[in-house]
């Protein structure tokens, strides 16, 4: 057990030797956690500010103005002509909306109109503002259609005896059909199972999978590294010198296989910590679940990254294979995109990475309130997965 504790301490000093790891051991994921999460991203209330100036003050330009405030895209800020053009110039605003005086009385007279809108070229957000805009003119203008073809089949049916007469049934036409459309379903009402009721905002949810997937990400990388290490000490010629010693082949895998899985158990920890606090990720909620499902992962990565340490010839080409294939796998396993986005025939495909059904029992944990039954077929997956890659990784350990 002592000779296992030493190569085990031997090896997290090596690790630690260079300050760059304490970049990827926790900065780096610390900073992707909180960006996926959309906690260093700008908020839901940093909407695109856009200069309206509304010089024709009837009830269709404030019903616009109304579409505008309502968005979720734009801030539309209200002023005068003078006063818009100014704030425009400095390039306080994406665009300048100037709705020119009787555009309601030319609309209902069937007259077209042209609306003053002006972007500004050097800020992206132009295009975004412009589309919100031509939303908000093509739901005024389906209630000015409806009208106006009423107005017209009426007329066919039964002529107006006066120009008022016509003017009325329009106006009441274009309020029929304001009302019918204020009234018709606008967007889709989704119903959550009542097992996620602890998760009830969207942010949450994306909170949760930002902290899961980036964990599974960060650890399994540098536990694939265990490859590199293995590597190092064979072109060193660290491991032909084991051969001279007392220690056995199995002593030597076990305490290497120890230090980095320690290595990985405590960053995994420090990252749920930080996800709990500065994300109000459920992670405590099952402590008995996590560390069962930390520990089978963990125990998995590092597996993984033994059986690639007899494979690949150079350091360099252990590091570069466990950089490529943790990313891939942490993208295939849903890690950055939940698996719900990719098509049935990817996500089937991806149950064959130890990644996937990792994040699949950290969802199951943080998002659907599962306890230690419900997350432990994944575990079970993942410690099969662990037993697979060291025994293939025992056979295929050599020296040299």
């Amino acid at each position: 057990m002592s000779k296992v504790i030493s190569i085990a301490l031997k090896d997290m000093k090596l690790r630690f030797s260079s300050k760059v790891e304490l970049l990827f051991f926790l900065i780096l994921p610390l900073v992707f956690t909180l960006i996926l999460s959309g906690v260093l991203s700008s908020d839901g209330a940093s909407k695109i500010v856009m200069i309206v100036v509304d010089e024709d003050n009837s009830e269709l330009s404030r019903k616009m103005v109304n579409l505008l405030q309502s968005s979720v895209t734009v801030a539309p800020s209200l002023r005068e002509r003078e006063n818009a053009q100014e704030t425009f110039d400095k390039r306080e605003s994406a665009a300048i909306l100037i709705i020119s005086s009787g555009m309601e009385s030319s609309l209902k007279a069937g007259q077209p109109v042209a609306l003053d809108f002006t972007l500004d070229t050097s800020n992206n957000n132009g295009l975004a503002a412009q589309q919100e805009v031509q939303k908000a003119i093509d739901q005024i203008s389906r209630s000015l259609v409806v009208a106006s073809a009423s107005t017209r089949e009426a007329e066919q049916i039964q002529p107006f005896t006066e120009a008022t007469q016509r003017q009325a049934y329009y106006d009441q036409s274009l309020t029929d059909a304001q009302q019918e459309f204020d009234s018709a379903p606008t967007h889709i009402v989704i119903t959550q199972p009542e097992n996620t009721a602890d998760i009830e905002t969207q942010q949450e949810i994306q909170a949760a999978q930002a902290s899961a997937g980036q964990l599974i990400i960060w650890v399994f990388i540098p536990l694939l590294g265990t490859s590199q290490l293995m590597a190092d000490e064979r072109v060193r010629g660290t491991l032909r010198r084991l051969v001279t010693t007392p220690t056995r082949k199995p002593t030597f895998l076990i305490g290497m296989i120890t230090g980095q899985f320690s290595y990985g158990l405590i960053q995994m920890l420090m990252l749920v910590l930080i996800g709990a606090v500065l994300l109000k990720v459920p992670w405590g909620q099952n402590p008995l679940a996590l560390l069962v499902l930390l520990v089978s992962f963990g125990l998995a990565s590092v597996a993984m990254g033994t059986m690639m340490g007899t494979f690949t010839r150079t350091p360099s080409q252990a590091n570069g294979l466990s950089i490529a294939l943790g990313m891939v796998m942490g993208l295939l396993g849903g890690c950055m995109f939940p698996l719900e986005l990719f098509p049935p025939v990817v996500a089937n495909g991806a149950k064959i990475l130890p990644t996937t059904w990792a994040m699949m029992g950290m969802t199951q944990l943080t998002v659907y309130n599962g306890g230690l039954i419900q997350i432990l077929p994944y575990a079970a997956v993942l410690f099969g997965f662990s037993m697979v890659f060291f025994v293939v990784g025992v056979w295929r350990f050599h020296y040299e």
